[in-house]
């Protein structure tokens, strides 16, 4: 038995077969809320931060931005709009 996937772990998907496309269907739909979760978290903690609605939901959405770093740029004085622009 092959162990899944973590998320955001490349896959290689062999299109040998029915049975290889069932199962990269089954792991879009095991990823999927996970990373969801992820960045509704991200989400929450940049409102937390007091990043703006929008900037927190761009922000959120770019998983590979680092969260501290996002908090620490408000918290030295950084305005949200202008954050998330050096982030982005």
């Amino acid at each position: 038995m092959v162990p899944a996937p973590r998320v955001g772990q490349n896959v290689h998907i062999c299109t040998g077969g029915e049975g290889d496309l069932m199962a990269a269907a089954q792991l879009e739909r095991v990823e999927l809320p996970e990373l969801d979760l992820v960045r509704r978290w991200r989400f929450d903690e940049l409102l937390r931060a007091r990043y703006d609605i929008a900037d927190a939901a761009d922000v959120a959405l770019r998983t590979e931005i680092d969260l501290h770093l996002a908090t620490s740029l408000l918290e030295r004085g950084c305005p949200s709009r202008t954050a998330a622009r050096i982030l982005l």
